[in-house]
């Protein structure tokens, strides 16, 4: 399982109902269901890759982040999970309102756009950078709307999300040392995850 799956999973309790939006092939919604005793649900775009999770006998949709949370009703999970997708959805601040109107708790993991190494070769090549996170010249990525994890805490606050937890991390898995301090994580981890709440 990816380096950010495995660190959300890590943040939802036992036996939770989850909505997993964007879930691919469902990778974490079978860890969830069978190391967890989650009540796992997704959505995905991708119709093969929902296809591919219901033949695996998960309970996964087709659907678009953007457009078709609005169908769920108030409060029908304890989390609703969106790992990698901040960054691809076309309206991200409501996709948040969505996931914090139908779920108690959201988690979010996406790239880090503050990154030293994307600052870097920006500064340097005056291009678009490209990283092992940063995998797609920019012609051809789905990422719309790239965030920092400054810009994230910044979003936070603007809606009163409280932050639960959070972290930066590299691609390798390893956590952070300046977890205290958001402005070294925004400029080292490649990734973060949040774990949020309304205020």
């Amino acid at each position: 399982m990816r380096l950010d799956l495995r660190l959300i999973a890590e943040m939802v309790p036992h036996g939770q109902t989850v909505l997993d939006i964007g879930c691919g092939d469902g990778a974490l919604l079978a860890h969830l269901s069978a190391e967890k005793g989650a009540d796992a649900r997704g959505i995905e775009i991708d119709m093969a890759q929902a296809t591919q999770a219901v033949a695996a006998g998960l309970a996964v949709i087709q659907g678009d982040a953007d457009h078709d949370l609005a169908f769920y009703p108030d409060g029908a999970f304890d989390y609703v999970i969106l790992s990698r997708t901040l960054q691809a959805v076309e309206r991200p601040r409501e996709v948040l309102r969505q996931m914090l109107r139908i779920g108690r708790h959201a988690i979010v993991s996406f790239p880090n756009f503050g990154h030293w190494l994307l600052r870097w070769q920006l500064v340097s090549t005056g291009r678009m950078p490209v990283t092992e996170t940063w995998h797609r010249e920019w012609y051809e990525t789905p990422n719309i709307h790239p965030c920092t994890i400054k810009d994230f805490f910044d979003l936070c606050r603007l809606e009163d999300y409280v932050v639960e937890r959070w972290l930066a991390v590299d691609d390798q898995g390893l956590k952070a040392p300046w977890r205290r301090s958001p402005r070294l994580a925004n400029l080292f981890g490649e990734q973060a995850l949040f774990l949020l709440r309304r205020g």
